[in-house]
C-alpha cells in the first residue's frame, strides 16, 4: 500500500496511472469526498501490493534498504539492478510488502442523548474487524456504588460478530464531568466499594464484558494509593471470572509530575497491577485552547518513552484521536473550536481552495482558510501520514497497540493502514 500526497495540477486518473491502480479503487479506498477536486497536500492511500519509492538526493541502495527493512541485495534483485549500480535521481524502486507485527486495537464508542444514532452503529460495524476491543463509553459510577448504564443497543452483538472483547468502561463522572469527590467515596468507603464491585460483576455477566476498564480521572492526589489498592482488589475479583482489567492514564512525562489530572495516576503500580493501560496521548490541541496539533509526535513520544520505563511496553496502548479541530482566529480565551473528522478536514480545504500543509515537527496536516464571514480559521487534523508515524512509533517501542477516541468520525485511511502494518490480535472467546 502506498501513501501518495497530491501535487499541484494532479488529477486522480494521473495518480492511478502512476501506481497501476484505478480511479475507482482509489476513490473507494479513501472514500474520497472530492474525487474531481483534489487538494494539493491531500494524503491518500493507494490500494496496491507493496509500494514504490523514487530515489532522492543522497540515497544509496543500502540507505533505502535500511529505510524499508529489507536487505539491499534483495532490493536490487527485486528491481533487476546490480548492487553496484549507481542510482539515478527519480529512479522508481518497487518495495515489497513488509512483515506485519501483532498488535491490539481498541475503540471507544460514545452514544449521546437518548438514542444511538444509526451512523454510530454503522461506524462500529465498519471498524470492528480491525479491533481487538470495543468499548461503549461509559458506565458511570454513582455515589451509592450502583451504575448508570450507557446506551448499548447492538454494540454487544457487533462485538460478538467480530470476535471483539467487549470492554466495560467505568468512569467517575457526574453530569459529564469527572468528580474527585465521587472518586474519594468509591476508593475509600469500603461498604460502597464492595457494592460497586458486586454491581460491576453482575453487569459484566449480564452483557458479556470481558475487560473491565477504569477511566478514573481528576482524582485527589491523596487518593493515589487508595486507587492502587482498589485496582488490586478489583483485579483479584475479576480474575476469578477470567476477565481482564485495564485503566486509562493521563499522559505523564515523569513520576513526579504534579497536578489534579496526573498525581493519582501511578504508572509503575498500574503496570504491575492491571493487564494493560491506555495512555491518553492526545489533546495537546483541544477545543478550549489555542490552535495546534491534537497529538504532535514529539510530545507523544516523550510520554511513551517515559511510560516504558515504568510499565512493560507490552502493556501499553497508545491513545489516538480520530478527530481534528477547526479554530476561529485569533484564539480568544473561552472560545471553543469545532471538532471535525479527517474527511471533513479535506472537504474544508477543497471548499476554500487552500493547500494542505504537513508540519514535519508535529507530523500532522494543517491549513488556514478565510470563511465566508471574513474570519480566519486554522485547522489541524489527522491523515495517512500522521497515523503512519504513530504506527511506526508503536513498532519502534514495541507497544501493545493503539486505542482510539472515538468512533463516528470518518477516517478510512486509518483502517486500511492498520491492515497494512499489523496482524490484529483477536482474543479467544
Amino acid at each position: 500500500m502506498q501513501i501518495h500526497v497530491v501535487r499541484p495540477n494532479q488529477r486522480l486518473s494521473q495518480i492511478a496511472q502512476i501506481y497501476g491502480s484505478s480511479v475507482q479503487d482509489i476513490t473507494e479506498a479513501n472514500e474520497l469526498p472530492n474525487p474531481n477536486n483534489l487538494v494539493v497536500g491531500q494524503a491518500m492511500v493507494i490500494p496496491i501490493v507493496g509500494s514504490f519509492y523514487w530515489v532522492q538526493p543522497g540515497d544509496s541502495l543500502w540507505s533505502i534498504s535500511r529505510k524499508f527493512g529489507i536487505a539491499y541485495q534483495e532490493l536490487a534483485r527485486i528491481n533487476g539492478i546490480s548492487v553496484n549500480q549507481p542510482l539515478s535521481l527519480g529512479l522508481r524502486l518497487y518495495i515489497p510488502p513488509r512483515p506485519k507485527t501483532r498488535a491490539e486495537f481498541n475503540a471507544y464508542v460514545e452514544p449521546r442523548g437518548n438514542t444511538v444514532a444509526p451512523a454510530l452503529e454503522t461506524a462500529a460495524r465498519e471498524a470492528a474487524p480491525y479491533l481487538t476491543y470495543l468499548a461503549p463509553f461509559s458506565f458511570q459510577a454513582l455515589r451509592d456504588g450502583s451504575l448508570k448504564e450507557p446506551l448499548l443497543n447492538d454494540f454487544p452483538a457487533i462485538a460478538r460478530a467480530n470476535n471483539n472483547t467487549l470492554m466495560m468502561v467505568i468512569t467517575n463522572q457526574e453530569n459529564d464531568q469527572f468528580s474527585d469527590e465521587l472518586g474519594r467515596i468509591l476508593l475509600n468507603d469500603m461498604t460502597v466499594q464492595n457494592r460497586f464491585l458486586n454491581n460491576i460483576v453482575a453487569t459484566a455477566k449480564k452483557y458479556g464484558f470481558r475487560d473491565i476498564h477504569f477511566d478514573f480521572e481528576f482524582l485527589r492526589p491523596a487518593d493515589r494509593e487508595a486507587y492502587n489498592q482498589f485496582l488490586r482488589k478489583a483485579r483479584d475479583r475479576f480474575k476469578q471470572e477470567g476477565w481482564l482489567i485495564s485503566t486509562a492514564l493521563a499522559p505523564k512525562t515523569s513520576a513526579a509530575q504534579m497536578g489534579e489530572w496526573y498525581t493519582a495516576h501511578d504508572y509503575k503500580s498500574h503496570g504491575e497491577i492491571v493487564d494493560f493501560v491506555v495512555i491518553m496521548t492526545y489533546e495537546w490541541g483541544y477545543s478550549g485552547g489555542p490552535a495546534q496539533a491534537v497529538s504532535p509526535i514529539g510530545p507523544v513520544r516523550q510520554v511513551l518513552e517515559y511510560a516504558i520505563t515504568e510499565i512493560p511496553p507490552g502493556k501499553i496502548m497508545m491513545g489516538q484521536n480520530l478527530y481534528g479541530y477547526d479554530w476561529t482566529l485569533p484564539f480568544v480565551e473561552g472560545s471553543v473550536a469545532r471538532a471535525i473528522s479527517p474527511q471533513q478536514g479535506i472537504e474544508l480545504a477543497a471548499r476554500y481552495n487552500v493547500p494542505i500543509q504537513y508540519d514535519a515537527k508535529a507530523q500532522a496536516p494543517t491549513f488556514k482558510y478565510k470563511a465566508a464571514d471574513g474570519k480566519q480559521h486554522e485547522v489541524w487534523f489527522e491523515d495517512a501520514r500522521s497515523i503512519q508515524a504513530k504506527f511506526d512509533l508503536i513498532k519502534e517501542l514495541k507497544l501493545r497497540g493503539m486505542s482510539y477516541w472515538k468512533l463516528g468520525l470518518s477516517f478510512p485511511q486509518n483502517w486500511l493502514l492498520i491492515q497494512e502494518n499489523f496482524n490484529v490480535f483477536k482474543r479467544p472467546s
